[in-house]
């Protein structure tokens, strides 16, 4: 009935301070960011033998930084190697550091409705890019990248806006591992040099 609300509403005997946490929250905020990281030195950037490749990363809410909404990280692919393959909800934006290369993105069909679902087109689409060019990958487009020199690295700067992730669409999938990829391996800065010479682990 119509009414039926009226007379339930008022059950239930569960008691919380949800509002003041709230304030709480908001009041201590300011200490709380004031011991967070403003500047962050390259020794306070972990190294990270990934399934998408060889990674340094630069900004990212695990490492307590000031920054709320941005991930970042470098990602150094040896010579003539690649990354690993992957899609996320999250476009993406790369700037090269150094080297020469290209990208293969493959969008995909997407249908939102109590569920997720998607389907990649059949088109891959590829495009060259070179140190100091920008790289944009849309939303939900699998993507890869490839190094073409087969005597020097490639460097990449990746960020993308962890917003998508706050909201519930943390849509990360990984297709296919970078060559590189060994689960259990630590690297250190002498390791890091012998990938960049194209000298595998």
């Amino acid at each position: 009935m119509a009414w039926d609300e009226t007379s339930v509403w008022i059950s239930g005997e569960t008691n919380d301070q949800l509002y003041q946490n709230m304030l709480d929250d908001a009041s201590t905020a300011p200490e709380r960011n004031a011991k967070r990281k403003k500047v962050v030195t390259p020794e306070e950037m972990p190294w990270e033998m990934s399934r998408q490749g060889l990674l340094k990363h630069l900004l990212n809410e695990q490492m307590n930084t000031r920054m709320e909404t941005v991930d970042a990280y470098m990602q150094i692919i040896p010579p003539g190697s690649h990354s690993g393959k992957h899609r996320h909800l999250a476009e993406e934006c790369l700037y090269v550091l150094e080297g020469r290369g290209y990208d293969m993105h493959q969008d995909c069909d997407i249908e939102i409705t109590d569920e997720y679902f998607w389907k990649p087109q059949e088109e891959v689409k590829r495009f060259e890019w070179e140190a100091g060019d920008i790289i944009y990958v849309p939303p939900n487009t699998i993507h890869q990248h490839f190094n073409a020199d087969p005597d020097r690295p490639a460097r990449l700067i990746s960020s993308t806006n962890r917003i998508f992730k706050q909201c519930g669409l943390n849509d990360l999938e990984q297709i296919e591992d970078a060559p590189e990829y060994k689960p259990d391996l630590t690297l250190t800065p002498e390791l890091v040099r012998d990938f960049l010479r194209g000298e595998k682990a």
